[in-house]
């Protein structure tokens, strides 16, 4: 079946596919938040352990689909071969600092507003929370068929489609832990879809132009790819893990975190 993926992918345009892999990816988080018509609550030890989950993919992604392959098409040798990679983290991890200090939001387990003052409701201070870190995961995807398009050897149409099928993994429970929080706040069931499935419509949006990006201008490939990377990993240790530490569920969480590491890296080295 993985194959016949691959070569359907393969027969389309890769902004086309670009497109696609993030739609996928964005209807996972649908999938998620629709669990808001069959449940009002979700047992927070549960939640702890698929947002753990989640920060363990980001993190596998993050090296195995991307900082990897950066380094690998990066010219030179020794620290000249690594500077495209570690520019690139770096301006990945201050594009979602920035983002994080002027874009008005408000964490799950967090009562205190983060980003410029607003008078925002608390609802859409939650989905922008989500939505934030929903950036770089479309970026990320959306840069490796660029690479595809552009014609990389380190980029593959396997290894794109890999990165989707993880990020739209935990992209699942993502889309359980903005929807379930709003539900519990005294919103409709279908409002709180409604905004549930909202947080992923950045992937689309930022996968297609992180692909146009990439075929237009080559050279920024192993920049793109680490910004991905840097941005995922400042989302992880800024938000993710945080919020599975507030409660009394660390160990739940830290193992989630394990399962979704071990299942990226899996699926990366086996498919990509």
């Amino acid at each position: 079946m993985f194959d016949s993926i691959i070569h359907f992918f393969e027969s389309i345009d890769p902004i086309l596919a670009a497109f696609l892999a993030t739609t996928f990816t964005w209807g996972l988080t649908a999938f998620g938040a629709s669990f808001v018509f069959f449940f009002k609550n979700m047992n927070r030890v549960v939640l702890d352990g698929m947002l753990g989950f989640t920060g363990g993919v980001m993190v596998a992604a993050s090296f195995w689909s991307l900082l990897a392959p950066a380094i690998k098409m990066s010219d030179g040798d020794g620290f000249v071969k690594v500077i495209p990679a570690a520019v690139g983290f770096a301006l990945g991890a201050l594009f979602i600092f920035g983002l994080d200090k002027i874009l008005p939001h408000m964490h799950i387990n967090f009562k205190e507003t983060e980003g410029m003052k607003s008078p925002w409701q608390r609802t859409t201070l939650l989905v922008l929370a989500i939505t934030l870190h929903n950036i770089p995961e479309g970026l990320a995807v959306g840069v490796l068929f660029g690479g595809v398009a552009a014609g990389i050897p380190e980029a593959s149409i396997a290894g794109a489609v890999t990165l989707a099928i993880g990020i739209g993994i935990q992209n699942f429970p993502e889309g359980i832990a903005v929807s379930m929080p709003l539900r519990r706040m005294g919103m409709s069931r279908a409002k709180s879809f409604m905004y549930g499935q909202s947080s992923a419509i950045v992937e689309p949006i930022f996968g297609v132009l992180g692909a146009v990006a990439v075929t237009f201008f080559t050279p920024i490939l192993p920049y793109a790819l680490a910004f991905a990377a840097g941005a995922m990993i400042f989302v992880v240790v800024e938000e993710v893990i945080p919020e599975t530490q507030q409660d009394k569920n660390t160990d739940i969480a830290t193992l989630g975190f394990i399962g979704g590491f071990i299942l990226m890296m899996t699926l990366d080295v086996a498919l990509g």
